[in-house]
């Protein structure tokens, strides 16, 4: 392995890293924010687009539509993927941005079932794909573009910085939705407020497509386009050369997507519909423990610079598995405080690894096949994994009867990449415009 770095130099505490910063923390809270918005409207979406005298069957109705946004991306992290790779990463990234907004505001203007038929439901669909097809390009596409532009020996608390707004974001959802259901009523936010947070989605996306218009491509890109041909290989021959880093990757995103996707799309209805909590209940707690998260993000990010990726990931990944079954316990007590307490037990536990998270995965690739490698290995794992999370934690507690039983699959889960992850090579002190071994 060549460790010598070209002369690249980042362009840190100036502004336009500042930009590059900004453009990334509203992109990742784009993203998050629209997705959250919808799981948190689930039981109202499943009666005006599903309707069904079963209200299980519906709510299951309405998570397989947000799970079909995950599978899409999927083809989205390919795609997307391969052009931040050949063309940049700044077009991608306001392309995304916009997309995701767009597809957002469609889902509060939708006519719904009673209105239109079976078409509410297949627009609904569509709109979840655009999502889907967006947000595939999204995290790991911000993250490459905060990393190529970071000073080396604090990479990891700068992209952890802007990949932790997306836990912001769905504490924004739930205040924005409790102060509006507040504000109308139960009988006018059914009928048309719940539209209300769906619509926001535009200014969000049109504030961060200015400002990524207005950013440079990233140092390690340009570099690296000067240095090699800009043709694109086969991309079976990129998997074959790089198939150990997109395995780590995946493994990560497994534990990762389920981890988040549960804290953040899943556990608000589970507190609602399984454990019997009123929903304002379930939100302010859900909200406390992402803001929790935030912060064990950060510091877990702050501490893998200083003493590397791998030790903090299986730090973290061992404290999560042994807090994710005692965290759901103090849930099911059926009150603020325990909601609030065993949240906030999965969330700073898991916070701890998922900070130095996104960085290990950029660190595993060189610049020429970054974002489309991690894309791949991401969205895979969260196709299969974050986006049926929601869908297979109402399903288990169906099926079982056991509250429990979510919590059994994701600690199992996370044991299972703990395992793997203790293979994984160290990263941080990796330069982003080396080539890397091809294994």
């Amino acid at each position: 392995m060549n460790n010598t770095a070209t002369a690249v130099t980042p362009v840190a505490r100036t502004a336009e890293f500042r930009r590059v910063m900004a453009s990334a923390a509203i992109g990742q809270f784009v993203e998050w924010y629209d997705f959250v918005v919808y799981a948190y409207s689930a039981g109202i979406i499943a009666k005006l687009f599903f309707p069904n005298s079963d209200p299980v069957a519906a709510l299951l109705s309405t998570f397989a539509v947000y799970a079909v946004g995950f599978l899409v991306r999927i083809v989205g992290g390919f795609v997307l993927g391969r052009l931040g790779d050949h063309s940049g990463r700044r077009g991608v990234l306001a392309f995304v941005v916009l997309m995701m907004g767009a597809s957002t505001v469609c889902i509060g203007i939708l006519p719904t079932y009673s209105e239109i038929g079976i078409a509410a439901p297949a627009l609904l669909v569509v709109c979840r794909l655009v999502q889907g097809l967006s947000a595939a390009g999204e995290s790991t596409g911000s993250n490459s573009f905060v990393a190529e532009h970071a000073p080396p020996a604090r990479r990891g608390l700068f992209v952890a910085f802007t990949y932790s707004f997306a836990n912001i974001a769905p504490i924004f959802a739930a205040l924005t939705v409790l102060a509006i259901a507040s504000g109308l009523g139960a009988d006018r936010y059914a009928a048309w407020g719940w539209r209300i947070p769906f619509l926001l989605g535009a200014p969000l996306a049109l504030v961060g497509l200015y400002i990524r218009s207005h950013l440079s491509e990233s140092p390690a890109f340009e570099a690296a386009k000067q240095s090699a041909p800009t043709t694109v290989q086969p991309f079976w021959v990129t998997i074959k050369e790089h198939r150990s880093g997109l395995g780590f990757v995946f493994t990560l995103s497994v534990a990762s997507s389920l981890g988040f996707y549960s804290l953040a799309g899943y556990f608000v209805s589970y507190l609602t519909n399984s454990v019997g909590l009123a929903k304002s209940d379930a939100l302010i707690s859900n909200s406390v423990s992402l803001f929790i998260a935030f912060i064990s993000m950060n510091l877990g990010a702050h501490l893998s610079d200083r003493l590397g990726r791998k030790p903090i990931l299986l730090t973290g990944l061992l404290m999560s598995s042994l807090a994710i079954i005692p965290g759901y316990m103090l849930a099911m007590q059926g009150t603020l405080a325990g909601a609030i307490l065993g949240q906030t037990l999965i969330a700073a536990t898991s916070g701890i690894w998922w900070g130095p998270l996104p960085v290990t995965m950029l660190e595993l690739f060189p610049t020429r096949v970054r974002f489309s490698c991690s894309a791949i290995g991401v969205n895979v794992a969260y196709a299969v994994f974050g986006g049926t999370a929601p869908y297979l934690g109402t399903w288990l507690v169906q099926k079982t009867g056991n509250l429990l039983s979510p919590a059994v699959y994701a600690a199992s889960v996370t044991v299972i990449s703990l395992i793997v992850i203790s293979f994984l090579p160290e990263t941080y002190r990796r330069s982003l415009t080396q080539e890397i071994d091809r294994k």
